[in-house]
């Protein structure tokens, strides 16, 4: 099924009004699931909707909550999320961000006891529309195993680089594992195999069934030792600056995961009258010489542009309750 952008994301907002949060936070909390599914993530977009309507309903989200500053060091600043919406918490960490990098050429904000952040891409898109380079970095729950073991001690700790570009960002968005859980979760719902193996089954062999992976809880770290290496010093890092918890404090029950730290990261790469976006595009083009190459959030854009056109892809069954809820005004 194929919807209008405007009809979800105003059908969302409404939904996230209904659910205590003030009008201008539901819209913009609503915008974000909205545009992950415009832009190909619906695993992080309205598909995760209905687990953001739980754990608000079950207080694990504070719909009134906004962060606060406990200390700033220079162009850093830690903040306490106070278990607000983690979309909210994350947008407003990257803002501060940025405008601390217009003051000082670099600004850091390190967030703590937030929520999950949906999909990270969001804060790379961000910085790269306000014309600054982006990083940014949240923990998770314990969900991958380190490499050489089958126990899951480890987040798969989503890592997000975003590069301002005219002719369109360059945005990586990547978790530590092969595949996100809700990668994984969207080809099982489509009945489709991973293109690549993407973790090990229950006996312990590698496979594309995701499934498999999904009962083993066995998601395979991107480059093995080199993935879990990442997560390990990405958690440390984000928890060390936030003073938050770490991965293995953090509930290992996905709808209760809570208290996450997450780390934003703006440069604004305006030095005098150097090159700038020249590199960009420079780099850009010698990759499109490579007959099948795209760089790094080029496959959003065009997502983006049919979804514009033809109306966001959506799940019909996840559609029809949110439908629902808001027709009866009431979650049930």
């Amino acid at each position: 099924m194929r919807i209008p952008y405007d009809t979800l994301r105003d059908t969302l907002a409404t939904l996230l009004t209904s659910l205590g949060f003030p009008a201008d936070d539901a819209a913009e909390c609503a915008r974000v699931f909205a545009d992950a599914s415009r832009d190909g993530v619906a695993s992080h977009g309205l598909d995760r909707v209905p687990r953001f309507v739980g754990m608000v309903r079950d207080g694990v989200v504070d719909p009134a909550a906004r962060p606060v500053t406990l200390a700033t060091h220079g162009a850093l600043e830690r903040w306490d999320g106070r278990r607000g919406a983690g979309p909210l918490n994350a947008g407003r960490a990257m803002d501060r961000a940025i405008a601390l990098a217009r003051a000082h050429g670099v600004g850091c904000v390190a967030l703590g006891n937030t929520n999950h952040w949906m999909r990270g891409g969001t804060y790379g898109w961000q910085a790269a529309d306000a014309g600054v380079v982006g990083l940014c970095w949240t923990n998770t729950l314990p969900n991958m195993p380190p490499w050489g073991s089958a126990v899951p001690r480890l987040g798969n700790n989503p890592l997000v680089v975003a590069v301002p570009r005219a002719d369109g960002h360059v945005v990586l968005d990547m978790a530590m594992s092969q595949f996100s859980y809700g990668a994984l979760a969207s080809h099982r719902r489509r009945g489709e195999p991973l293109p690549v193996p993407g973790g090990f089954d229950e006996a312990g062999a590698l496979t594309t069934d995701p499934a498999g992976i999904e009962r083993s809880g066995r998601v395979l770290p991107i480059g093995y030792w080199k993935g879990s290496g990442l997560s390990l010093v990405l958690d440390l890092v984000a928890a060390l600056l936030a003073g938050g918890r770490a991965t293995h404090e953090i509930p290992t029950d996905p709808a209760r995961e809570s208290g996450l730290s997450q780390l934003f990261l703006a440069i604004d790469p305006a030095l005098g009258d150097g090159p700038g976006s020249t590199i960009v595009d420079a780099v850009v083009d010698d990759l499109h010489h490579a007959t099948g190459a795209r760089y790094p959030g080029e496959r959003a854009l065009r997502t983006r542009e049919v979804s514009l056109r033809d109306g966001v892809a959506v799940d019909d069954e996840v559609w029809t309750l949110v439908r629902s809820w808001v027709e009866k005004g009431s979650i049930s």
